[in-house]
């Protein structure tokens, strides 16, 4: 059987102008002896018999439609078409014909206006002759009349004929005073015809007889005769609802009567497409295409003459600005411009470029973000659609603005946090405004569409504006849903002028969504069970889910800043707080951003996730979920067996080592023991390795240079000179085999700068004593690269009063010494490990994190 391609349906056209199908096959072109040509063949695909044999004839028009239609008439009223399933048969098959009538494919009809059947005898007579002789317009004729309007519409060449003469012989408006008459004389029979006749003239697809039924004089009769339609059981009321209902508002009065006029056509012929006429069929499509050109061009006329009227936009600015202006005339004001935006859409590029400068100009920008911040809401709904208008034309635009009004406003007022608070704000239970504002704030900072402006420092200029003025606004309620500072979650709710309170008040339901797993809440890094706010509201969840998505994007597009923001803000513990939500599409969330972070493979994430024991969320998830095989599940495992497949050496050993006796139980996969061995197989190299260097190298690995050594000390106890003493560890067992302490010694500084140039702003509050601890577990081959005598111990996870929650074994002696002078290199603390009375070591970005 043939491929899909050469799928199609046959249709035929009935006496009621209605399409039958009459059944599917396989279409093909052949040679038919019997019909002295090549043919379209069409074998039914369920028995093979056969639906369709057509010659194509050299003189027959085809018309081309929508891509997967071929339509041609055989006879006068014999009307076929071919419905392909796939474009490329469509293709193949119009080739063919175009090939047999010597046409170009790219053609949308092979015969224009040559037609050898019936219009053959027209061809040398005088060119007036080739129109339709019309009945005389009187009520016993008008059957005739309709029957005749009615049978031309399947020929092009006669729908041309008969709109000429209908311009010709000033018809319409024959037809329309028989209108008036017949609706005098209740005559229904009549009205039904002139239904059929108006109906069909507007098919004829013609301008000049659109510009006369849709003029002043006659729109409101051609309206009266659609309103018959002998389908209905009672005529409909269109004319009293245009003429009583529909009101036409100016905000501004207009002064031009062209422009009032061309407002009123263009709402009128629109309200005729919309809401009378029925919806075109598949193959109708085309009848009515130069009415939707009608209306598209009478709204380039309307914006090009309101854009030329400078003192009337000036005033609409003037009165939406005014604080004098009372809430139902601005409202009016802002859907004037919202229905003025959309009319700008039909605006050749050139020109809509210049309408947005000439809004611009006015100042638009200053005052959507007046009446964004306004109560009602139907302003704001408005005001999000202008908004959107303009970051659809020009993002650039919007930013430049928003960045030069930083220089001059509070960072509350600014235009894009205005944005973001509706966003957090919205009170629609399904946040249909929130997601379309999120969109909004995507685009403007997606760098995909800095990168082509003239102004090459536009992506650096504005995302350092946007993490130093806005991301704390965006941020805010993750952070304060995922707290333990009361006074965070009050200044949150002081920070913002909307009631939200079911945002940061923590549902009665929530020990709901506390782990039941073997691992306790306790061991939870960063949290704790009594006050951590894990949100149960779905409103809130859906919001949280919103703020984690435009995180996510960031993650995978910010790469410098948003890195800066995470580990300052310590963002990745809290947003791993949400995995324990009861809606799982927010852990999900959660476990997404995550993903991202860890699918950049970059170490200083990595060692940012292991020294902070961020998998013990994940894994708790994943233990909790039991044996469900579900979506959470799924992503779990597909997160770890990333890391295996992509052998991301540090996250593998830490997961091996301080996870692996919970995990090892779960084998209806093999990625935890696929992580165990690639562990395994990576500690053998490493023992190679140290065995094939000899002894006498080994124990000078690291011997350097005494006075080089003598700066580096020097330069790492200036690091915190507040500090009167140091904390030693022992030496390991076994030395990690790679000299990497150089290198990351030169990233420990490298960091260290990059922290001493973040604004002091952007550092966490303090929620107890010693500020954001971080408790993990160590090994020797865990230690990730940040010091090559790094500790082997098994350091507690610490309580909020430093205290540890639960008794290890440590493998070495964790001893505080106090100016015994300085410590070796190789006893010096590990980055982040705690000695046992709960205070940190410095290392760089970390450091910040304790602040």
């Amino acid at each position: 059987m043939s491929d899909t391609r050469r799928r199609v349906k046959v249709y035929t056209l009935n006496e009621d102008r209605q399409w039958d199908d009459r059944g599917t096959g396989h279409v093909s072109s052949t040679y038919v002896e019997e019909l002295k040509g090549m043919s379209l063949l069409v074998r039914a695909e369920s028995d093979g018999s056969l639906l369709l044999e057509s010659k194509i004839n050299p003189n027959t028009a085809y018309q081309k439609q929508q891509d997967t239609l071929i339509v041609w008439s055989e006879a006068e009223n014999y009307d076929l078409a071919l419905s392909f399933q796939e474009k490329a048969g469509c293709d193949e098959i119009w080739e063919k014909i175009c090939q047999v009538q010597g046409k170009d494919p790219s053609v949308e009809v092979t015969q224009d206006l040559i037609d050898e059947s019936e219009e053959e005898r027209f061809e040398e007579m005088p060119e007036t002759s080739h129109l339709i002789d019309l009945p005389t317009c009187e009520l016993n004729k008008l059957e005739e009349i309709a029957d005749l309007v009615t049978s031309v519409l399947s020929s092009p060449i006669r729908r041309e004929k008969l709109a000429l003469a209908l311009e010709n012989e000033g018809y319409i408006k024959k037809l329309l005073q028989l209108f008036q008459a017949c609706e005098n004389l209740e005559n229904t029979e009549g009205l039904h015809h002139l239904y059929e006749i108006i109906r069909g003239i507007l098919f004829l697809n013609k301008a000049t007889l659109f510009e006369v039924m849709f003029s002043d004089e006659c729109i409101m009769d051609v309206v009266g005769c659609l309103e018959y339609d002998p389908a209905l059981a009672q005529p409909k009321r269109h004319r009293e609802f245009l003429t009583k209902t529909a009101k036409f508002k100016e905000v501004i009065p207009i002064t031009d009567s062209e422009l009032r006029q061309k407002i009123h056509q263009t709402y009128r012929v629109q309200y005729i497409q919309d809401i009378i006429l029925p919806t075109p069929s598949v193959f109708e499509e085309n009848f009515l295409s130069t009415l939707t050109s009608f209306i598209f061009f009478n709204k380039v006329e309307i914006v090009s003459m309101l854009q030329e009227d400078e003192k009337f936009l000036s005033e609409v600015f003037a009165q939406l600005t005014d604080e004098a202006t009372d809430d139902d005339k601005r409202r009016e004001l802002v859907n004037f411009f919202k229905e003025f935006c959309a009319f700008s859409q039909t605006l050749q590029p050139q020109n809509r470029d210049a309408f947005f400068k000439t809004l611009a100009k006015l100042g638009i920008l200053p005052a959507l973000e007046i009446v964004m911040g306004m109560d009602d809401l139907q302003v704001r709904s408005a005001a999000t659609d202008i908004f959107s208008y303009l970051v659809e034309f020009s993002p650039s635009m919007v930013r430049e603005f928003v960045m030069q009004e930083a220089q001059q406003s509070d960072d509350d007022i600014l235009l894009i946090n205005v944005v973001i608070e509706q966003m957090i704000c919205d009170t629609d239970p399904e946040l249909g405004g929130a997601v379309q504002l999120m969109g909004l704030l995507r685009t403007l900072i997606d760098p995909e569409n800095m990168l082509a402006t003239t102004n090459k420092t536009e992506k650096s200029e504005f995302l350092n504006f946007f993490y130093n003025h806005c991301m704390h606004v965006l941020t805010a309620p993750l952070l304060t849903n995922t707290s333990e500072d009361k006074c965070e979650k009050d200044f949150f709710l002081k920070h913002y002028r909307y009631s939200w309170s079911f945002v940061c008040t923590p549902s009665h339901s929530h020990s709901h969504s506390t782990p039941s797993s073997s691992i306790s809440q306790d061991n939870i890094v960063g949290s704790n069970k009594n006050n951590t706010i894990c949100p149960d509201n779905y409103q809130t969840a859906q919001l949280l889910a919103l703020i984690l998505e435009l995180l996510t994007f960031c993650v995978e597009h910010h790469t410098y800043h948003i890195k800066n923001y995470i580990m300052n803000k310590d963002l990745l513990r809290r947003v791993l707080v949400l995995m324990n939500s009861k809606h799982t599409f927010l852990a999900l969330c959660a476990l997404r951003f995550m993903r991202r972070i860890i699918g950049l493979k970059d170490e200083f994430y990595n060692r940012y996730i292991t020294k902070g024991n961020l998998f013990e969320p994940v894994i708790n998830a994943l233990l909790d979920n039991g044996t469900r095989y579900n979506l959470l599940n799924s992503a779990v495992i597909e997160l770890f067996e990333f890391i295996r497949v992509e052998d991301i050496k540090s996250l593998t050993a830490h997961i091996v080592e301080n996870f692996y006796k919970a995990l090892e139980s779960i084998e209806y996969v093999q990625t935890f023991k696929g992580l165990k061995t690639k562990y395994e197989q990576e500690k053998d190299r490493q023992n190679q390795k140290l065995n094939s260097v000899p002894s006498i190298l080994r124990s000078n690995r690291f011997r350097r240079d005494a006075k080089a050594l003598e700066e580096d000390e020097e330069m790492w106890f200036n690091e915190d000179e507040e500090e009167e003493g140091k904390v030693v560890v022992a030496p390991a067992e076994k030395s990690k085999p790679e000299d990497d302490f150089p290198d990351n010694y030169e990233k420990f500084m490298e960091t260290k700068k990059a922290k001493e140039s973040e604004d002091k702003e952007n550092l966490p509050k303090r929620t107890s004593p010693g500020g954001f601890k971080f408790t993990f577990s160590h090994s020797a081959s865990a230690a990730n690269g940040t010091n090559s005598k790094s500790v082997v111990a098994q350091t507690p996870p610490a309580t909020s009063n430093g205290s540890s929650s639960k008794t290890t074994n440590l493998a070495t002696s964790v001893t505080a010494t106090k100016d015994c002078g300085r410590p070796r290199q190789e006893d010096r603390l590990s980055p982040g490990v705690q000695d046992q009375s709960g205070q940190q070591g410095k290392f760089g970005w970390l450091s910040g994190l304790s602040r």
